[in-house]
């Protein structure tokens, strides 16, 4: 079997952030991650949205799917006029303006559709999301049997799995292990297996799925594409909550890099995830019973969001 995982990307990451490790604090109780709220491909896509609708105020711009997950901040776009569509039927007849492609992606059918619309698009795919659309269709190309490890139902993935599956049959999507058994005989057929992950996903996922993933294989193929920001944010929240009583997860339920934080914390420290700070009322006699309190947030929460999370608690 031929294995090409390579684990140096996980070995700087650690590196980079031992040197980080330096929370903001807030006050003795109260310590912010520094990785938390919006990381580069999400900030991209918010200012180059809200720029785009500013300098062309008389011009429609579309967004196909909630630019990112979260509620507050497609609120807020659609304040300033810019609408939020489910789907290219939504367009009215003769639509004009721009189109724009969330950080997600979206499909190559989805990006051929709109340019019959006539509407400009533009294309505010994460480039760390980009890039595991190209590794996926590389190994399609190269015949590879692709996994994508990843939720199926998730934009991102969606995406992944429709770009390389224009390339190729051979593609799957898993997100556990237990997963693999439904394509093992599709598996031990083909052999050579290639693997790209959901830039959010957790590392842990993966190296399961790696573990038994092998045996299937005579030739395996990975590229852990999971992005950086997502595993600093990671591994700083894991630091920040072995000296915190209670950690705060800040965003969206449905994102899936906050899901996954909430997720990871539950297993070292009590742990609260919080959309808004309407929320923390429902969580005031554990804030108070905490001497020492961490918060962290997703990639797609704003600053506001943290800003009154740190307040309220600041109050109590």
């Amino acid at each position: 079997m031929c294995s090409r995982f390579n684990k140096s990307t996980e070995a700087k990451t650690s590196s980079s952030l031992e040197s980080r490790l330096n929370f903001l604090t807030i006050n003795r109780n109260i310590k912010l991650a520094k990785f938390a709220g919006f990381c580069y491909g999400v900030k991209r896509a918010v200012d180059t949205v809200t720029k785009l609708k500013q300098e062309n105020p008389d011009k429609n711009v579309y967004i196909l799917g909630e630019l990112i997950h979260n509620a507050y901040v497609i609120s807020e776009l659609q304040k300033l006029g810019i609408i939020t569509i489910n789907s290219i039927s939504e367009l009215p007849a003769n639509a004009s303006g721009y189109c724009v492609i969330r950080s997600h992606g979206a499909a190559p059918e989805i990006f051929n559709s709109l340019q019959k619309t006539g509407l400009e698009i533009i294309d505010l795919t994460c480039p760390d999301v980009k890039k595991v659309q190209q590794k996926a269709i590389e190994l399609a190309k190269s015949d590879y049997y692709v996994i994508i490890v990843g939720k199926a139902e998730h934009p991102e993935v969606e995406a992944i799995y429709a770009n390389a599956k224009q390339w190729s049959d051979k593609v799957a999507v898993i997100n556990s292990k237990e997963q693999i058994y439904n394509i093992k005989d599709a598996l031990r057929q083909h052999k050579k297996i290639g693997v790209v992950v959901q830039t959010t996903q957790r590392i842990t996922t993966l190296n399961e799925i790696m573990a038994e993933l092998t045996p299937f294989a005579k030739e395996l193929l990975i590229y852990n594409t999971i992005c950086q920001s997502t595993s600093m944010r990671q591994q700083e929240a894991v630091e920040l909550s072995k000296d915190s009583d209670l950690m705060i997860v800040a965003g969206s339920k449905n994102s899936a890099n906050t899901t996954h934080l909430a997720e990871i914390l539950k297993n070292i420290v009590k742990t609260i995830h919080i959309e808004n700070v309407e929320e923390l009322k429902n969580y005031n006699s554990l804030i108070k019973d905490a001497a020492r309190i961490g918060i962290t947030a997703g990639a797609s929460t704003p600053q506001t969001i943290i800003d009154n999370v740190i307040k309220y608690i600041k109050e109590e």
